[in-house]
């Protein structure tokens, strides 16, 4: 079917050309950087490392109750969590 509402026939679709390695390639190039790529701006890579922060403090505030409360490996994964976030929030304002 083509499409929603598309009309069904007993021919099969047609089949696009082969491509060659080269071709295959080269796409592939293109579509991992586009040619207008541009550096975020530095407010919005601030604003995502706050969004990251408060993400952090609460993963890690996780991890100290269920620590507390006797749950280890709760309290192990919140903290690598929140290890993990922060980890985000710093390369995003490091990269760019």
């Amino acid at each position: 079917m083509e499409g929603l509402g598309g009309t069904m026939t007993d021919q099969p679709p047609e089949q696009p050309p082969d491509e060659t390695a080269t071709d295959v390639s080269a796409r592939s190039e293109r579509s991992a950087r586009p040619e207008s790529f541009a550096r975020r701006p530095l407010v919005e890579r601030l604003g995502m490392a706050a969004v990251a922060l408060v993400l952090a403090i609460m993963f890690g505030g996780m991890a100290v109750a269920s620590w507390i409360g006797g749950e280890a490996f709760l309290a192990i994964m919140a903290g690598i969590g929140a290890l993990m976030t922060a980890w985000a929030g710093v390369r995003t304002v490091l990269r760019g």
